[in-house]
């Protein structure tokens, strides 16, 4: 029998997918969504990640048994920014979600690490805070494109590097990829690379005979909080969420090797402690 604890945390996550599965019904409604969503797709000229992203909202609150805003579902639609994020706006919501899943993570990884260092976590909102919290004069913002960094000086003396929740912004592979490899080259001496994000579990074929199943696989029965509206929301915007074995499968190619992983279940946030391969 589950423990209350259990019950109680299943039960607020059922709560909140509740809230992401209301609009989802809405919507399932308005296409008159109700058959195979690969043939539906086609046949409605409807984007194929958003509509599976609609299926498991509403199989996670049994409003449908999966085999499986509409505007942005049709592919005719889906041009230019037909979804934005605002980066100031999540970098402050996402404060809470750092202290509960990440900062036990990367604080334990750091303590492993020989480093000291004491400072805080969008660039506007980021300098307006070091300044609030008398760092301004320890720390410095540049703006530039993550997966096309290129070699600056002041580059030179970085030797840790850290990511948090943009890791996905990376992919597809190949991407993803070239910019591991990028970031080797504008940090040239960087001994450290603690990576942190959240890996896709939910948006994975339920099938165990499938091998690109992730091992962290969850059913619609047992969705955890925060994972829905994740997962969903970036179907949406269609962008890629890699599982935790995507990760893994880039990270040789890339020039990295990883020394350790700390993951925070159900919902997997990740951290993994990496270093370059064949430094000098």
């Amino acid at each position: 029998m589950a423990s209350k604890l259990t019950d109680s945390k299943h039960a607020v996550a059922h709560i909140f997918n509740s809230a992401i599965a209301a609009p989802a019904i809405a919507a399932a409604w308005e296409l008159g969504f109700s058959m195979n969503i690969t043939d539906y797709a086609e046949q409605h000229d409807l984007d194929l990640g958003s509509l599976k992203g609609l299926a498991s909202a509403l199989a996670t609150v049994h409003v449908v048994k999966q085999d499986a805003n509409t505007h942005v579902l049709r592919n005719e639609n889906r041009t230019g920014s037909f979804y934005n994020r605002e980066s100031a706006a999540i970098a402050y919501a996402c404060r809470e979600a750092n202290a509960g899943f990440f900062d036990p993570m990367f604080w334990k990884a750091m303590g492993e690490t020989d480093y000291q260092i004491h400072s805080v976590p969008a660039l506007e909102f980021a300098a307006a805070e070091s300044v609030l919290r008398g760092l301004s004069d320890r720390l410095t913002f540049i703006q530039g494109d993550a997966c096309a960094l290129k070699y600056r000086d002041e580059f030179n003396q970085v030797d840790l590097l850290t990511s948090f929740l943009m890791g996905h912004d990376f992919w597809p592979r190949e991407n993803c990829v070239a910019t591991l490899k990028s970031l080797r080259t504008a940090f040239p001496n960087v001994r450290r690379f603690l990576l942190c994000d959240t890996a896709r579990v939910l948006l994975d074929s339920t099938d165990k005979s499938d091998t690109s199943r992730s091992r962290h696989a969850v059913t619609e029965g047992g969705v955890p909080i925060f994972t829905l509206g994740f997962e969903f929301g970036h179907a949406m915007m269609d962008t890629f969420i890699p599982t935790i074995e995507d990760w893994e499968g880039v990270l040789e190619e890339g020039g990295w090797r990883c020394n350790k992983s700390y993951t925070f279940p159900p919902s997997l946030p990740f951290c993994l402690d990496l270093e370059p391969i064949n430094q000098h």
